[in-house]
């Protein structure tokens, strides 16, 4: 009986062990682009002809994650959360970094000054684009001109050019409802393929020229708005208002071809200003800031690869599975792996406005202005397991108070 009773036991103890260690499963499945936000909402909207085609291809086969008798932590009100406004889609304009951005600096004006406000994206991404057409023009055609940004750029525009609310400049015209900056990417694009065909190095030319098609597009932005009454400079709304201080906010992240503790730059095409102010730290400190952060009741702009099998617009989760790399060896070693072979890019930017402990593992509440957050039942939110930040998400934007952790130890 003894011997009976020890077998039984092994048998419970292997059976246990088997079922917490279930292996994630492929699956393939057809997703019906017909019935997408993106296509019902936004390609009704902004009747683009490129758009059109690709409306065409109303479902396609996609590789995905058996979920199948999975539940996952998607009750928003069971998050503890940072205020933020309230989720807008960015249109197809290609320009989640300052929709990220710009919702992190709505919460944090709260944080600070009490006051609910809704700022422009768009005045930050038209001076983007003057600045980056003017050092295209410095580096003679070397400098990488498309929509993707960084997300501590705008705190670069907000101290040059300051900001407004949206309502004062929402940069779409003639009653559309979605931004839509296709064919006015394509023509400044084109214009200066051109300038350097000829080598036409006019700076001024190519700013007035470049201003003159983002006027033509996304409207002229204002120079002075009005607001209680008083009228003042998009500067002045910046410092006497809002009450940023964008020197008070740093960007990090974790990778493991630059010294830690130390300033670095991080390489990729969208950082076309070779912005070398990230401090990068250990991937320990990286996961301990981000959650220390939002325990404290930070919130984050936060960049990288949500182009993975594990990132579901139908269950609107973000979790690497098994089948990817099991849990246990998500390190310093496979989330650079994934970096220096470039299947991590930065290619989306969201805002991390909660999180919820479950069973000890963080669940980060997501913000996010991609038209496929607006395909599921939370319109403009996706859940994230602590386990896909720590491989993918590349980049984070953050109070310093925040990080002040992680600052003292760097900064003697």
């Amino acid at each position: 009986m003894k011997k009976a009773g020890s077998v039984i036991f092994i048998l419970i103890a292997i059976t246990a062990f088997g079922q917490s260690k279930i292996k994630d499963k492929v699956r393939f499945k057809e997703y019906d682009f017909s019935k997408s936000f993106y296509y019902t909402s936004i390609l009704k909207d902004v009747q683009d002809q490129e758009d059109k085609k690709a409306g065409e291809k109303k479902a396609r086969t996609i590789l995905s994650v058996d979920f199948t008798g999975k539940s996952f932590p998607t009750k928003i009100d069971e998050y503890k959360t940072v205020w933020h406004g309230k989720p807008v889609s960015q249109g197809n304009a290609g320009t989640c970094w300052c929709f990220s951005a710009t919702s992190f600096f709505e919460s944090e004006v709260k944080r600070i000054s009490g006051k609910e406000v809704k700022l422009s994206e768009i005045y930050t991404v038209y001076w983007e684009y003057v600045e980056r057409a003017r050092d295209y023009v410095k580096t003679r055609g070397e400098t990488y001109f498309a929509e993707g940004s960084e997300a501590a750029f705008a705190g670069i525009i907000y101290e040059k050019y300051g900001i407004v609310p949206e309502k004062d400049y929402s940069g779409k015209l003639n009653g559309r409802k979605h931004h839509s900056h296709r064919e006015m990417v394509e023509e400044m694009t084109k214009y200066l393929e051109k300038v350097k065909e000829n080598g036409a190095w006019n700076e001024e030319e190519v700013v007035k020229t470049i201003k003159s098609i983002l006027d033509y597009h996304i409207g002229t932005p204002p120079t002075e708005i009005t607001v209680d009454g008083k009228k003042m400079t998009p500067l002045q709304y910046l410092n006497d208002v809002l009450s940023l201080k964008i020197g008070d906010y740093y960007s990090f992240m974790s990778i493991k071809n630059a010294k830690y503790d130390q300033k670095s730059e991080l390489i990729e095409a969208d950082n076309w200003r070779h912005y070398d102010d990230y401090y990068n730290v250990s991937l320990d400190d990286y996961m301990t800031l981000i959650k220390e952060a939002v325990d404290k009741g930070f919130s984050i702009s936060i960049c990288g690869d949500i182009s993975e099998p594990g990132h579901d617009s139908e269950f609107e989760v973000a979790v690497i599975p098994s089948y990817d790399i099991p849990s246990e060896y998500i390190n310093e070693d496979s989330r650079m792996y994934r970096l220096e072979n470039k299947t991590t890019t930065d290619d989306h930017c969201i805002h991390l406005v909660g999180y919820k402990v479950v069973d000890g593992i963080y669940w980060f509440l997501m913000k996010d202005s991609g038209a496929g957050a607006f395909d599921g039942p939370n319109k403009g939110y996706y859940f994230f397991h602590e386990d896909f930040i720590k491989l993918k998400m590349m980049n984070i934007l953050i109070h310093k108070d925040a990080a002040r952790k992680v600052l003292d130890k760097i900064i003697k």
